[in-house]
């Protein structure tokens, strides 16, 4: 189940007054231009062009028109000295607007003050409605003018996403002032949306996963819960010049403390077959219920991406759990502490040994091990299973142990339990784990030997048909077992760069099997290989 809504973004004000006055200011105050943003974020400031020998520029916002009573988004478009901060009058503006791939309309707009305010409102109409109203208010009273305000109406328009505007100056300083040269710019400004992902785990139970986008709306959002991977797609615009005003594309997942097989310490994120760089995720666990997974995408990584990747698609996201340091992580509730756990076996069972490592880190001192007094039981419905107080390790080299036998009739979800670290009462946090973990019978399995193929093709010593047939061959005497895979019809054969990058990586053992299957089973799906 999905559902979307709106995220309320930070505004100076909760009424349209405040917002006027927010693009009043520049003719009250003289201040400092704030830092130019691109494609992806919630303002944008372009650099300065000449018009008739003074310093001119475009500057786009967002807000709400109400937090407290409405979800219309409003975006206000205004035409400045860059000099003395000040808005231009009489000027002419012709617009063109979209939302991700909807165009919304190409409208002239003349404003006397130099600014334009449109409010998108969402309502189940055939067509795009454009309504235009001058309101006056108490600030532009005061200074003799009207603001301008126009209603953009239609379906989904204030559940956020990027917005894009071709923006042409047509008159400045005059309605009369037409420019030879109109000065154009385009514009993109993103508000975040949040998309909710409801599914039922095969340990966890109910379970949800929220996607907060500050770029656009997403799609084909699947969670796995035997790799724990999860995947969805984006709009894109894979060019020189989109990246080039993209400062920045923000994702953040939103995954519930009771969810354990997320509390991973840390998340890889690849974009269409690219892994990019470990400083993109930032884990924060400064929440009672749940935990905040921020991917921030800069440029170089887009460029990355755009060498190396395949981008006829826009971006299609596989965010995978951290497998070479696969800790368990959780936050005490004082912020203090940071826990990190793992156990031997890898899969706990009912009636056996258990061991369970951890680590105890001060989250002031970057995660260090610091040595306190701690109190750890685990407990299943309120039940105590086993309990150990003790002081804990300062060492990076050596872990906390806590060893005993899970009982025969302890199944399922139970609590790793810690508490009064420090002799706080707040010093606490819990990590659920599972014992007996139901698993997939149907894993994925790639003889050793079939990488030199990989190796071979990715190195174009054998040609495509030679590679696909021998998968084929592979695949229907299941030498290589793979998930099912709905079999598109196709005419194309032409096999994405990016299927081949990934066989290469997959031969030196740079990625792992699923994800090398995740390019076998896009061929599959595509009509490429025929199974």
């Amino acid at each position: 189940m999905e559902k979307k809504f709106a995220k309320k973004i930070q505004t100076s004000g909760h009424n349209l007054k405040n917002l006027f006055l927010l693009l009043l200011l520049p003719l009250l105050f003289v201040s400092a231009l704030g830092s130019s943003f691109g494609h992806g974020v919630g303002s944008e400031t372009f650099p300065p062009v000449n018009l008739d020998g003074k310093q001119v520029t475009v500057e786009l916002s967002s807000s709400t028109s109400d937090p407290e009573t409405s979800d219309d988004q409003q975006i206000s478009i205004s035409m400045i000295d860059f000099d003395s901060k000040i808005t231009l009058r009489d000027v002419t503006f012709h617009i063109k607007a979209e939302k991700g791939s909807q165009f919304l309309f190409e409208q002239e707009f003349k404003a006397d003050n130099g600014f334009l305010v449109f409010n998108f409102v969402s309502e189940e109409t055939d067509s795009i409605v454009i309504e235009e109203e001058s309101e006056s208010n108490v600030f532009g009273s005061l200074l003799g003018l009207d603001s301008r305000l126009i209603h953009v109406k239609g379906p989904k328009l204030s559940e956020g996403g990027l917005y894009k505007f071709d923006i042409s100056i047509l008159t400045a300083d005059g309605y009369s002032k037409t420019l030879d040269d109109p000065l154009v710019f385009n514009a993109g400004i993103s508000i975040a949306q949040t998309t909710r992902h409801e599914f039922v785990d095969p340990n966890f139970g109910d379970q949800k996963i929220d996607v907060i986008t500050y770029y656009d709306e997403i799609s084909d959002f699947e969670y796995n819960s035997d790799s724990k991977e999860i995947s969805y797609s984006m709009p894109f615009e894979w060019s020189q010049t989109n990246i080039n005003q993209t400062s920045v594309v923000h994702e953040e997942l939103v995954i519930p403390k009771a969810f354990g097989d997320l509390l991973v310490s840390g998340f890889t994120m690849y974009v269409n077959g690219v892994q990019l760089s470990d400083d993109v995720a930032t884990i924060d666990d400064f929440f009672a219920d749940g935990r905040i997974v921020h991917f921030i995408i800069y440029q170089k990584e887009l460029l990355n991406v755009l060498e190396n990747g395949s981008n006829e698609n826009g971006m299609n996201f596989l965010i995978t759990p951290d497998r070479d340091y696969p800790h368990l992580s959780s936050v005490t509730e004082n912020g203090q502490f940071r826990i990190l756990v793992s156990w031997e076996p890898e899969n706990l069972k009912s009636g056996s040994d258990a061991k369970i490592l951890f680590d105890v880190t001060d989250v002031f001192l970057k995660n260090k091990p610091v040595s306190t007094n701690y109190q750890f039981s685990v407990t299943q419905n309120n039940n105590v299973i086993f309990q150990q107080s003790g002081i804990s390790t300062d060492s990076r080299e050596e872990h906390n142990v806590a060893e005993f036998v899970i009982p025969e009739d302890v199944t399922g979800i139970v609590n790793l339990n810690f508490y009064n670290l420090d002799n706080n009462d707040l010093a606490r946090t819990t990590i659920p784990i599972v014992f007996d973990r139901v698993t997939n019978e149907k894993e994925i399995t790639i003889p050793d030997w079939i990488r030199n193929n990989a190796l071979w093709w990715s190195e174009e010593q054998i040609d495509d048909t030679t590679f696909v047939q021998g998968i084929e061959y592979l695949i229907k005497n299941q030498i290589i077992v793979i998930p099912p895979t709905q079999q598109e019809d196709s005419s194309s054969q032409e096999i994405p760069s990016w299927i081949r990058n990934n066989a290469a990586w997959w031969a030196a053992g740079q990625i792992d099997d699923n994800t090398f299957v995740q390019g076998l089973e896009y061929l599959i799906q595509k009509g490429i290989i025929r199974v």
